[in-house]
């Protein structure tokens, strides 16, 4: 909507972009559940915050909310999972509903409230397989970070049928109202993005084998990774097929790409085609395809825009990676749409209030006349000041699209 004075929500703004219309405002939004729990943690919450929610401290600061919920389960059939923490049963179920798998990361499935391991184990009738998760007393400092996975899910030859099974035996269970639940609770100052699985390779080498072991593989046990990428390609075709009842114009990949794992050479040949063909299908369903690219993406700008992608979200600019602003916003003058673009480094206190209003002053006047969705890469975080959040978001308010 150019030069107009009717002011659109937040949820609408990133709508527009993602439409490719102008909004009356850029969208500035992104996740600070990161802050909240770490200042929660530390009793260092601003007093003026003391009594808001989550969606009022949004609302406040000036930052739209921005949420992460998968639009369709697992159910594990045949399957018993056990999870463990410091070696203490505290889950025990055969054939359970999880919305992620491998990967467990939810906080009601490992506790981050207190440092210790916690182990899942996965019973079959054709073997058992098992990850580990750690959380240090550091992180729980931080109020509540991802814990960090220590152990994947295959450590030996005869563990990839076991894995195979487990996803021949999966059953996808959609739940697309959790998507209109979680919107109707952010309301019109967020915008909730359904995500789905990494696609195959980031799979592959962040949950099922780790960096070192995959690149082992690609050598010493082709025909056994090359199977299981098969499986996992069959099983996202499935899920993309029940995405055509999802009522939603976008749609994420979780990949975590950082072009110095999923380097060129290995991009080329297990990452680009496969999103060629996951964007023509949800392109064909009528919904813009994102990925969550927060790692160093520089050796990758030029694959992206080849990729059918039409948005890199969480995109992490320098000081936080190799890559500058200026690098991507050059490389992707016809897509993918940037989302994120303001580095988290630069809201902590060792950056200069000079340098980071520099930082800010700079990049709006790089993104004249063209589209982005701003945020925090990867979102804002416990030592970020909150000041700075706020300065950013009046910047934007009095920033007029032309």
């Amino acid at each position: 909507m150019k030069n107009s004075d009717q002011k659109l929500s937040m949820h609408d703004r990133v709508q527009a972009v993602l439409q490719g219309k102008q909004p009356d405002r850029l969208p500035f939004i992104d996740r600070m559940e990161i802050w909240y729990q770490s200042k929660c943690s530390s009793g260092s919450l601003p007093a003026k915050y003391q009594e808001m929610s989550l969606n009022d401290i949004h609302q406040s600061v000036g930052i739209g909310r921005q949420k992460f919920t998968a639009p369709y389960a697992f159910k594990l059939r045949n399957i018993e999972v056990v999870r463990t923490f410091e070696n203490e049963i505290i889950f025990r179920d055969f054939e359970p509903v999880t919305e992620y798998f491998p990967a467990q990361w939810a906080p009601d499935q490992i506790p981050r409230d207190k440092a210790g391991t916690t182990a899942i184990d996965y019973i079959t009738p054709v073997g058992n397989l098992s990850i580990a998760y750690e959380v240090a007393e550091s992180m729980v400092a931080m109020g509540g970070v991802e814990p960090y996975l220590t152990h994947h899910l295959i450590k030996a030859e005869e563990d990839y049928r076991t894995a195979e099974y487990i996803i021949e035996h999966t059953e996808i269970v959609p739940q697309f109202d959790k998507i209109r639940e979680d919107q109707c609770e952010l309301g019109d100052n967020g915008f909730v993005v359904p995500c789905l699985h990494r696609i195959p390779f980031q799979q592959a080498l962040l949950e099922y084998l780790g960096e070192v072991p995959l690149f082992t593989a690609l050598y010493d046990s082709p025909q056994q990774l090359n199977r299981l990428l098969h499986l996992l390609d069959l099983q996202l075709m499935e899920i993309l097929r029940q995405m055509a009842d999802l009522p939603s114009i976008y749609v994420e990949f979780g990949d975590n790409l950082d072009g110095t794992m999923t380097n060129p050479k290995l991009f080329k040949e297990y990452s680009l085609p496969y999103y060629q063909k996951y964007t023509d299908i949800l392109h064909g369903q009528g919904k813009k395809v994102g990925s969550h690219t927060d790692g160093n993406v520089k050796p990758l700008l030029s694959l992206l825009a080849q990729s059918g992608l039409d948005v890199c979200e969480s995109f992490s600019p320098a000081p936080l990676t190799e890559c500058t602003f200026e690098e991507a916003w050059e490389t992707w003058r016809h897509g993918p749409l940037i989302w994120g673009g303001v580095p988290s480094p630069i809201l902590e206190k060792r950056t200069s209030e000079s340098e980071f209003r520099d930082y800010i002053h700079r990049l709006l006047e790089i993104i004249e006349n063209r589209n982005i969705i701003l945020g925090v890469g990867d979102m804002v975080l416990g030592n970020n000041l909150i000041e700075r959040v706020e300065y950013i978001a009046k910047e934007v308010e009095h920033h007029r699209l032309v």
